[in-house]
């Protein structure tokens, strides 16, 4: 019984260090906000293409939109889109 115990609780702090280093989609839908914005402030100077940084801008409210309504993989998507849209590759969260 002691043993069975001890492999439950090996398994358990295996399973809780893999979940904390797996990233949600909600902090994924975050941190390619925080990049976008990142990027539309960097582009945003006089000589930009403008109509860029405005199709990027409509795409970030949507994106924004998508992640709040729980729609997450639509958003991540959408937010990926703006960014390729700028030129930028995606933060992406598995480094």
């Amino acid at each position: 019984m002691a043993a069975l115990t001890g492999i439950s609780l090996a398994m358990l702090a295996v399973a809780q260090s893999g979940a904390e280093a797996a990233v949600t989609r909600s902090e994924y839908c975050s941190r390619l906000g925080l990049q976008l914005d990142g990027v539309i402030q960097a582009k945003a100077e006089p000589g930009a293409d403008a109509r860029e940084i405005a199709e990027a801008t409509a795409l970030q409210d949507k994106a924004n939109r998508l992640c709040a309504e729980r729609k997450q993989a639509q958003g991540i998507r959408t937010f990926a889109n703006a960014l390729k849209l700028l030129g930028v590759t995606p933060v992406d969260l598995n480094q």
